[in-house]
């Protein structure tokens, strides 16, 4: 079973070769010197991965999983979201995945 890093990695160089910019969603915490706490700033459940289509500057997001991963409730939450905005957005468990959904601009790819 492929890790959801090496599948991530597979998506970014497939999608940006298919007239795409994209980028990776860093997210984290992270302990200051000072004891504070630092977070990175996204919503709880944004997406592993978002961009955009040249063609149309039409913006997706997709969320990364190997075979058996499953999205978190916030994950669906972000979901539910984007689909009331028909925002193009999926879950990709290979780069054939994430293709298929910035191509055909689907909403909501995997999440049934």
């Amino acid at each position: 079973m492929k890790s959801e890093h090496e599948i991530q990695s597979r998506i970014l160089v497939a999608v940006s070769q298919h007239h795409c910019t994209i980028f990776r969603a860093n997210v984290g915490k992270i302990k200051m010197a000072d004891g504070r706490w630092f977070d990175t700033g996204l919503p709880k459940g944004h997406p592993d991965l978002y961009g955009f289509r040249w063609s149309d500057h039409q913006v997706f997001y997709i969320e990364v999983k190997n075979e058996k991963g499953k999205p978190r409730v916030d994950q669906i939450k972000f979901h539910e979201m984007l689909t009331k905005r028909e925002i193009i957005h999926g879950i990709a468990r290979s780069a054939g995945d994430a293709i298929k959904i910035v191509e055909k601009g689907l909403v909501g790819y995997g999440f049934n």
